[in-house]
């Protein structure tokens, strides 16, 4: 027969753990475990760093690992295989994952203008006379993968300029690989992201010849909002795990909240501890000024921008208009009721 000789020292330090146990908050005790797949680390993703640091995912009763995923492309090929619970990519991957036939659904959304709707070109090739769009003719431009939103930005930038199929874009990767080519010289620009830009003019590595915080440059080739940065999850998860759902929008709304609230150099300062240690800190104050004009602090999707970002896809750039008409209708692919309902508005 087992031992049950229990001291009164040991009763006492028993209910003593008990109870300390019943008065932590319940969302500790009980928070279910996601993983976040983010498509990069950019300042662009400061709405989930200050959901990560401030907390805001813990007290929605959500705990969430944060991966860098690395492309867009890459992070809807990973939520495709159950790899991860949300994505975090250029919104033009959930409708490229719908259409790929696994249905997914846009539930938050980070910019009203895509914040990597920028060219940055080499030092040399703007010595030789590369100083707008349309100078681009011949030339090659890097980009991280074919289909991604860095490649359909340039496709339609480029198209508005008339230079449809007489750009070479170049697949390289990351932002980093990028980067490092137009450095070296093995292509003669890249899409950028807003630190890319002041990081090659302080430097003296290269120019930015399109820029999305500029209205002229943005009117040139678009008109009106285009839904740039969001989050995503499978149709089958919004339906099996809707309450992780809302409390991950929960967490994001409030990360938008401070980020909206926040100066520049308090969002540089939370960006580059964890995040991007290695980039100077003036550059990431200079990024977040720009991304003030291109965050989408509402954090909702309308059915104007959304049909906007089907134009751009459409066309054959990506898939003929008529199947994105049919396929990728709005009140199928995006549901604002997470961020409605995180805000008070449902």
């Amino acid at each position: 027969m087992a031992n049950l000789n229990i001291t009164r020292r040991g009763l006492l330090g028993a209910a003593a753990m008990g109870a300390g146990i019943c008065l932590l908050p319940r969302n500790v005790l009980a928070a279910p475990h996601v993983t976040f797949g983010v498509a990069s680390l950019d300042v662009s993703y400061a709405f989930i760093y200050a959901a990560l640091k401030k907390g805001y995912f813990v007290e929605a009763g959500l705990d969430v690992e944060h991966l860098n995923s690395q492309s867009g492309p890459r992070t809807k090929q990973m939520l495709s295989a159950g790899q991860i619970f949300a994505a975090a990519t250029g919104s033009s991957d959930s409708v490229a994952l719908t259409m790929a036939g696994k249905p997914s659904v846009l539930v938050c959304s980070f910019e009203r203008r895509p914040a990597l709707a920028n060219i940055v070109v080499s030092k040399a090739a703007y010595d030789a006379g590369v100083r707008s769009v349309k100078d681009l003719a011949g030339r090659k431009i890097g980009v991280t993968q074919p289909q991604s939103l860095t490649w359909l930005l340039g496709v339609a930038i480029t198209e508005a300029a008339g230079l449809k199929g007489k750009v070479d874009f170049r697949p390289l990767g990351d932002f980093t690989t990028m980067l490092g080519a137009v450095k070296a010289g093995s292509v003669d620009g890249c899409i950028a992201s807003f630190s890319m830009l002041d990081a090659a003019e302080a430097e003296g590595w290269g120019m930015p010849i399109f820029r999305a915080y500029d209205d002229a440059d943005w009117n040139s080739a678009f008109k009106g909002d285009l839904p740039g940065v969001g989050v995503y999850v499978l149709k089958d998860t919004l339906e099996e795990k809707r309450a992780e759902v809302q409390k991950l929008v929960d967490g994001l709304v409030k990360g938008t909240d401070w980020v909206k609230a926040a100066s520049p150099e308090e969002i540089a300062e939370l960006v580059k501890t964890d995040f991007l240690p290695t980039t100077p800190l003036p550059a990431l104050v200079s990024a977040a000024k720009k991304f003030k004009a291109t965050w989408n602090f509402d954090n909702t999707y309308t059915p104007k921008a959304y049909a906007d970002l089907m134009a751009v896809m459409g066309e054959g750039r990506m898939y003929p208009t008529a199947d994105l008409a049919a396929r990728a209708k709005f009140a199928d692919l995006v549901d604002n009721s997470f961020v409605l309902k995180a805000r008070g508005k449902a």
